[in-house]
């Protein structure tokens, strides 16, 4: 084992214990393919499968593994889908059998830190679908829910609104700067400590980075 293996290894076991702690269903796993193989039980043919905007599970190829398994698919992501029909597959994600996302930032405490634009995603991790599987890479750990908003600013929405062509000013300056306008993404901030009571939700995390 390398050492940054073992640093993984170590700082991916704490927080997978801390999350326990917080009721929440928690796995490490040293690699992608382990975790696709863990992940991929969870569905079976004709299982509603939601998908939250996610570069973790794009790198990951769920969405298409998952249609192969013979689930339905909803996936508000793909090209060519209009306004309307993105906001509907939204509104069906929230009553998915499963729905996959990953989470903006997981901290030593095992808190789930996340801005989203419009909510769908953040709203589906909290009630709705029969069953919330959240995949992280080991960069999404953070030491506590203020280091993980600071990453996010720094890191994942500046990336995010590139990777979306917005014409924000974080994709000049490459930080976010609080902006106002109406092309905004980071809109819906939330903390989640516990276990929501009414949810069942497992947390994959990877020993390798993915995502943003």
């Amino acid at each position: 084992m390398s050492i940054n293996e073992w640093h993984n290894e170590t700082l991916g076991q704490k927080v997978v214990e801390a999350l326990k702690k917080n009721n929440f269903d928690a796995i490490y796993l040293a690699n992608k393919e382990e975790a696709i193989d863990h992940v991929l039980k969870f569905i079976s043919p004709g299982m509603k499968v939601g998908i939250g905007g996610s570069i973790t599970l794009n790198e990951l190829e769920l969405p298409k593994k998952a249609q192969e398994k013979g689930a339905q698919v909803l996936n508000h992501n793909l090209p060519d889908l209009t306004p309307e029909e993105k906001m509907e597959i939204r509104r069906q994600q929230l009553l998915s059998d499963v729905f996959l996302c990953s989470a903006n930032g997981i901290t030593l405490d095992g808190y789930l830190v996340n801005i989203d634009a419009t909510g769908n995603r953040t709203g589906a991790m909290t009630f709705g679908p029969k069953k919330v599987i959240i995949v992280a890479g080991i960069n999404k750990i953070c030491k506590d829910a203020h280091s993980a908003l600071e990453r996010i600013q720094m890191k994942t929405a500046p990336k995010n609104n590139k990777r979306l062509n917005t014409p924000n000013p974080c994709t000049t300056t490459g930080i976010c700067m609080d902006c106002k306008g109406k092309t905004r993404i980071c809109n819906i901030y939330t903390i989640i400590k516990r276990k929501p009571v009414a949810t069942d939700i497992s947390i994959v995390l990877i020993g390798q980075p993915l995502g943003f």
